[in-house]
């Protein structure tokens, strides 16, 4: 996306909390005219929050948000160029698929020539042709997820905003519809603003990701610079797998980890700063121990139909590494890491927190201790998951 886009929206330090809890920590973001951008985090993150103050259904406690420059922050949702598909359709039940559609322009008393042309047109735009009497009740839900877009769409908002609008579908019709999204998307030309925690879909989708974590932004930027070049360890831990270690960059282009030094492609740090370093698992070559930079037992193979996905121990700490080679469980190895394979980042406060593979979720780690409630957390999701329309 380029830079020169016009931007149509603005947050401002906006900052929202709920029952003294800060939900929303001072939030800028920059959202372009045809852009698809997505809000990307786990539950809790502040994702759903930020997209109901986008589309007016909650007001900031502080900060600015603007369209087109002016400041709508008290501007009710019916006023806004926007319209919102939720992952609950809130399709009339009582009404056909056409009267579902063509809902909001009636209301707007649009001529009756002009309507049927409309709806028709989007009908062809999701791909629903030929289904304007069917009732919404007869639909699969991929089918119903389409109904609710068109009636978003006939009404030619600026922005369209979809919270979670695939969590209801299967994983294959989840695959589909991601591609159906970004197709209508590219075909209307509209803004739109997507909220999900699934990393897969948000880089598929998207010409921006934003990356949120407590309320926070923790980065911005295309699929491919999220996914390469972490800003943090968050970061690099939520989008797919990450082998994060604690290193030093000694001079630019040198780094050590694991005991061992390396050639990297990153430079601008100070002399001898302490780093994370991410290894992604299919950057990594299993070579005999001879040949090899770092060693390692081999602790689990698991087949993924296209790859291994190995853990190996090294000096106590286990990395997840990727291969299409068959590795015996209990065999020693050796990994080789090219230059670019290595990506170095600043400490943060998440360093520590990733990129071991002893257990693959925080929740298995907590299992086993008879203290962890995991219901204990508030998940922002909660406070705001009725469907206002």
């Amino acid at each position: 996306m380029e830079n020169n886009t016009e931007i149509i929206i603005r947050l401002q330090n906006v900052v929202k909390s709920y029952d003294g809890e800060q939900i929303l920590k001072s939030i800028n973001l920059d959202i372009r005219d045809k852009e698809f951008i997505t809000l990307l985090g786990p539950s809790g993150c502040g994702k759903t929050t930020t997209l109901r103050i986008i589309g007016g259904f909650e007001t900031p406690d502080d900060g600015h948000v603007y369209f087109d420059g002016k400041d709508v922050k008290d501007v009710p949702p019916y006023e806004r160029p926007v319209n919102t598909v939720f992952q609950k359709y809130a399709l009339f039940p009582h009404l056909n698929v056409y009267e579902n559609i063509a809902f909001g322009p009636r209301l707007r008393k649009m001529d009756k020539k002009e309507l049927h042309e409309k709806v028709l047109k989007m009908l062809e735009v999701v791909n629903l042709k030929g289904f304007e009497r069917r009732k919404v009740t007869t639909l699969s839900g991929g089918q119903q997820q389409r109904v609710a877009i068109a009636r978003a769409l006939i009404n030619e908002p600026r922005v369209l905003l979809l919270d979670e609008p695939l969590g209801a579908l299967d994983l294959k019709l989840r695959k589909d519809m991601q591609m159906e999204l970004k197709n209508i998307q590219q075909r209307t030309g509209i803004t739109f603003v997507y909220v999900t925690h699934d990393q897969e879909e948000a880089l598929s989708m998207s010409d921006t990701v934003v990356v949120m974590d407590n309320g926070e932004i923790q980065q911005i930027g295309s699929p491919q610079d999220i996914y390469n070049e972490p800003e943090n360890a968050f970061v690099a831990d939520f989008i797919g797998e990450s082998n994060i270690v604690d290193g030093v960059m000694h001079e630019d282009y040198l780094v050590s980890f694991s005991g061992k030094k390396f050639r990297c492609l990153d430079n601008g740090f100070e002399k001898n700063e302490p780093v994370d370093v991410v290894v992604r698992p299919e950057d990594v070559d299993v070579v005999s121990v001879e040949r090899g930079m770092l060693t390692g037992v081999v602790t689990s193979v698991t087949f993924k139909g296209v790859h291994y996905e190995i853990i190996v121990d090294i000096g106590g700490f286990k990395w997840m590494i990727q291969t299409t080679d068959y590795v015996e469980n209990g065999a020693s190895i050796g990994l080789y890491i090219e230059p670019d394979a290595i990506h170095v980042m600043k400490k943060s406060e998440f360093s520590g927190m990733f990129g071991d593979y002893s257990t693959f979720s925080e929740e298995m780690e907590h299992m086993s201790d008879p203290t962890f409630d995991p219901d204990s957390e508030d998940e922002e999701e909660d406070v705001s998951e009725e469907t206002e329309e």
